[in-house]
Parts: structure tokens; sequence; C-alpha cells
């Protein structure tokens, strides 16, 4: 389907209501661009799904990162969704998941499908992909397992993955 230049003005104006409204911590604004307030975190497998769920989705994520916001770098249209590059930057100053505060601030590059079903002017959903390590690592809770701490680190986490590699790798030679 062929979307009018005026079906996408009306869209981009939307996501970018939507993404500020985040950043000012606007909820009602933000829950108001949806048709049906849905959210898939495509790196941890999450979904909220629904308006309750969406808000327990910013009460954990903004208890965790008071100071969380986005910052758009590029914005592109497609027939049924408008994609987002954006960094999205934080301050771990709050329990997320049973990791307590490390007072670490991240900075990751993020893409975001909002997929809007037919010509209307809400959203369905807002699909987001990330690199979830890149994170974790600014936050000290990962390693980069090609440095001296990432290896020691995976030994100490993983010795019986250690054990049997090493196993594997005997009886190879």
């Amino acid at each position: 389907m062929a979307v009018t230049a005026a079906v996408r003005k009306r869209r981009e104006a939307l996501v970018r209501e939507h993404m500020e409204s985040e950043n000012e911590h606007a909820y009602d604004v933000t829950i108001g661009t949806f048709h049906h307030p849905r959210y898939e975190l495509i790196a941890t497998g999450d979904v909220f799904d629904g308006e309750q769920a969406v808000r327990r989705y910013f009460r954990e994520t903004r208890t965790a990162f008071p100071d969380q916001r986005n910052e758009l770098i590029a914005l592109h249209h497609a027939a049924d969704a408008v994609i987002v590059e954006f960094w999205l930057r934080g301050t771990h100053l709050g329990p997320f998941r049973g990791l307590p505060a490390t007072g670490r601030d991240f900075t990751a590059r993020m893409a975001a499908f909002f997929v809007f079903e037919g010509e209307s002017d809400r959203l369905v959903t807002e699909r987001v992909y990330f690199d979830s390590a890149t994170i974790l690592r600014q936050l000290g809770v990962a390693h980069d397992p090609t440095t001296l701490v990432g290896r020691l680190a995976t030994v100490a986490n993983h010795p019986l993955t250690i054990a049997k590699a090493l196993l594997r790798q005997r009886r190879g030679s």
C-alpha cells in the first residue's frame, strides 16, 4: 500500500510526540499515541501488551533509570511503519530485575519500528531492537569475552561449560 505524504507527515508527528512524551514521563500522552498499547523488546523477548502492562514497563524501567531519555538519530518511512534510529541513555539508580543500582551511565544505539495499521494515525506496536550486552557491559554487569576480565568472568560463571569445552578440545588433539 502506498502511503500519502499527508499520512507520512501525521505519522512522523505522532512518533515524535510519542518519543518526547517518554522523555518527559508524560505517559498518558505516550499511551494516547496507541490504538492499543503494545511494546515488543526483541533483545529480551519481553512483550508488554495493554495499557496496564505498558505502564508497568514504564514504572520498572524509570525506577531503575529515572533519567532515561532518547535522542533521535534518523527517521525512515515504510508503508506500515515509521522506523527510528535513536540513542537511549540513562543512569542505573534503582533496582532492575534483581540487579541493584550500579550508579553507572549507559548509551546504546537502538532501532524501533512504530507500526501502524492501514492509514491509521495511531500505533498498534512499538517494536524495539537493541544489543542488551552493550548496556550490560556499560553497567559493569557483563564483560567483553575477548578481554582478560571477560575470560575470567566466563570461567567463574560457567565452569561446567568450560570443563566440557576443555574435554572436547583434549579429545580432538
